[in-house]
């Protein structure tokens, strides 16, 4: 049995013995193809309104959280623009609080200490903040889909690097909060 769509004009023109055979053939291809087009037309109309549809899962979203982390462990480190901007008020609210009398040990506390516990804390809340984000991307393959427990390398290598950097920010800020590193200077 042959396709009605695959006819030649000639052929027409001899079955029917008409001229107007063209016309004819050009119907039938193209309701053939409308019938083939409309038997898979459900599948494509499902592809193309789910993108990936029966694709797994391709760990885009871990990937970009193992990278924040691994940004916001670097920054923990660096400082930030948000840490250095809250330092530089938290001087400007000593040198307004402190009178001029005061002794250079309450000045030194009041203009640079402050600053410096503050900047402290916003490097802190920076690796914390990279620290969870990292654990998280790496715990995460045990609470997802059974069939899609396998992570990337490069994601956990990324994450770990966040784990590590929030870790040693973490470290950081508490010591300088502290004073154990670098602290204030003695002032008499």
């Amino acid at each position: 049995m042959r396709n009605r769509g695959t006819r030649t004009a000639d052929e027409t023109e001899t079955e029917t013995g008409t001229g107007t055979g063209r016309d004819e053939t050009a119907v039938d291809a193209t309701e053939a193809d409308d019938v083939t087009d409309q038997g898979t037309g459900a599948e494509t109309e499902t592809e193309r309104a789910v993108p990936g549809a029966g694709e797994s899962p391709s760990g885009v979203g871990q990937g970009a959280a193992a990278l924040v982390s691994a940004a916001l462990g670097l920054v923990s480190l660096t400082g930030s623009w948000l840490g250095t901007v809250a330092a530089a008020r938290e001087t400007l609210v000593g040198q307004l609080e402190v009178a001029a009398d005061a002794g250079v040990a309450t000045q030194v506390k009041e203009m640079y200490g402050d600053a410096w516990n503050t900047s402290a804390v916003w490097g802190g809340l920076f690796a914390l903040t990279a620290l969870i984000i990292g654990v998280v991307v790496l715990a995460r393959p045990a609470f997802g889909a059974p069939q899609r427990t396998v992570q990337a390398p490069w994601i956990k290598s990324v994450a770990w690097a966040g784990v590590t950097l929030g870790v040693i920010g973490l470290l950081l800020a508490v010591l300088k909060y502290t004073g154990v590193l670098l602290g204030l200077p003695a002032t008499g």
